[in-house]
């Protein structure tokens, strides 16, 4: 006998097939954007090209943010400041050949400088993989190659089920310590396709912990605890990993000094007592931290600007901890920890014994008078007064973006970034054009707060056309330029070819954008600067002004 509540209606085969069908007119682009939601991505920044159309499509379809810029190079720059500021894997949407190439600084930057941008790319159609010239548009016989020198892994999808794990992967790498820029690359063909594959829904791309072993944390305590004057060289990787505050401890707990690297800028407080600041292209720095008995290097790979090129050696033992295990002992012999700095300060801070050393603040306090009174007899007085405008109109959170330009080059050593993560530059692969489009990224990432971009009138020529982007995406950025007729740095390594430039209007160019614009002198500069970052949406500020650098110390 059959009871009613025996009955179990099961769907029938058409039925199921139904249900689990996707909705027409899905692709190989609706896979990718999927994933990216599904990996927890809200904002993508590029600009499409025809191979990637069907990407570009599915973005549309879905409701992540778009933010388009105008040259490649610039998205990868807004994607990189993205990352930067929000630590989150920034898709930046690419199309092939030219579109591709043109993103190549931008991800060299990218790279250097650890910051998590995903690089999606379209690729020719699959017939024409594979090394062979059948003439497609943008056709490069092996695209991946060129960049694979360049960021920390390639992916690459040839088929739509590909899509899913290889933008997952692509992502867990990108996010993995060292953080960096990855690339992922899928044909024209497979981005259009429909597919059959039901919506991605379950995707997971957990990065991995870098942890230090503890044997090497227990002897570099060992070491610091035990030294007569042991000194700490923060760098990038203390902000990336978000561990200022155990830097901090761990330099108040061994009374040790610290010196920021200009990747590091904001980690260790400008004011306190055992700051160093970030005078490194100094000859008073170098030998005080050549003096040194224990050195620890904490996210540094202690490269040409972080070590007055390559003329730093240290007289002591070192103690490294760099995310990067090719950065460890590449320039100096040291007891090298590879980990993530955040999780070896802790481990350092739950073993080290306190040390106290009352001296710290006074010979700290001697080698900054020092360097003061070598700039005093230098006639360098404009370009610190205009450092210490820039720093009274920023507000103090606000985070500034600069270019490589002189005015850059004092900031790197001279400017109190105040906070961790509030001052970047192009100092990681040197490349102009940077601090605009960063700048609005940077935008997009912190929403109502002020931005300021910082570059001389060469470099601005670089991404004078994003000024239409702040336009159009009504962004909070001041961009002050400094205009001196040419490339100014250049100037000041000697060069007197080709550094000479004819400039527009800066002033009326901004103003043919419907951007507000203001030309300012050193005098006015703090005050101009305030209006400009308390106006909401964009503007800019040009500065007329030929800057010098102080003299430096690393020459013979």
């Amino acid at each position: 006998m059959t009871h009613d509540h025996d009955l179990v209606l099961r769907p029938t085969e058409a039925q199921t097939a139904a249900a689990l069908a996707p909705p027409p007119g899905r692709t190989g682009g609706d896979l990718v954007v999927e994933t990216l939601r599904g990996l927890g991505a809200t904002t993508v920044f590029g600009l499409p090209g025809q191979h990637a159309l069907a990407l570009f499509d599915a973005v549309g379809r879905s409701d992540l943010r778009l933010v388009g810029l105008r040259v490649e190079n610039n998205a990868g720059f807004a994607a990189d400041a993205y990352g930067r500021m929000t630590g989150e894997a920034t898709p930046l949407l690419l199309s092939t050949g030219p579109g591709a190439l043109t993103a190549l600084p931008a991800l060299m930057e990218a790279a250097a400088a650890s910051a998590p941008v995903l690089a999606i790319a379209s690729q020719v159609p699959t017939a024409g993989l594979g090394g062979g010239r059948r003439g497609h548009l943008h056709e490069l016989r092996d695209q991946a190659a060129s960049f694979r020198d360049v960021v920390k892994s390639v992916h690459v999808a040839r088929t739509p089920s590909q899509i899913p794990t290889a933008v997952a992967q692509a992502w867990e790498s990108a996010l993995t310590a060292p953080h960096g820029p990855v690339w992922v690359e899928i044909p024209e063909d497979v981005l259009r396709a429909e597919t059959v594959i039901p919506q991605v829904t379950g995707v997971d791309a957990t990065p991995h912990e870098l942890a230090p072993r503890p044997e090497l944390t227990a002897l570099a305590a060992h070491w610091l605890e035990n030294a007569a004057r042991p000194v700490i060289i923060a760098g990038g990787g203390v902000v990336r990993a978000d561990a200022a505050g155990k830097l901090r401890q761990l330099a108040e707990r061994l009374d040790a000094p610290v010196v920021t690297t200009f990747g590091g800028k904001g980690a260790f407080p400008w004011t306190h007592p055992l700051s160093l600041q970030s005078w490194l292209e100094d000859r008073h720095m170098t030998d005080f931290l050549e003096d040194a008995d224990v050195l620890l290097v904490v996210g540094s790979g202690l490269g040409e600007l972080s070590s007055n090129y390559h003329t730093f050696f240290p007289g002591g033992r070192v103690v490294q901890i760099e995310a990067d295990l090719g950065k460890l002992e590449s320039n100096h012999a040291a007891l090298g920890i590879h980990a993530d700095a955040r999780l070896a300060l802790q481990a350092l801070l739950e073993t080290v014994a306190e040390r106290r050393d009352p001296d710290a603040p006074a010979r700290v306090a001697a080698v900054l008078a020092e360097i003061a009174e070598r700039l005093a007899t230098q006639d360098v007085a404009l370009e610190r007064s205009l450092l210490a405008s820039v720093r009274a109109a920023l507000p103090a959170r606000s985070p500034s973006f600069w270019d490589m330009t002189v005015l850059s080059y004092w900031a790197w050593s001279a400017f109190d970034a105040r906070h961790p993560n509030t001052m970047h530059s192009a100092q990681g692969a040197g490349g102009l054009g940077y601090a605009f489009p960063a700048a609005l990224g940077a935008c997009v990432a912190e929403p109502g707060t002020p931005v300021l971009a910082v570059s001389g009138d060469g470099g601005a020529m670089y991404s004078i056309a994003e000024l239409a982007t702040a336009r159009q995406h009504d962004l909070d950025v001041t961009w002050l330029i400094v205009d001196d007729g040419g490339y100014g740095i250049l100037r000041e390594y000697g060069c007197a070819t080709g550094t000479d430039l004819t400039r527009p209007d800066f002033a009326a160019l901004a103003a043919s954008f419907g951007i507000p614009s203001t030309t300012t002198t050193p005098e006015s500069l703090t005050a101009d600067l305030k209006k400009a970052l308390t106006t909401p949406g964009p503007s800019v500020v040009v500065l007329p002004a030929t800057l010098k650098m102080f003299a430096p110390t690393h020459l013979p």
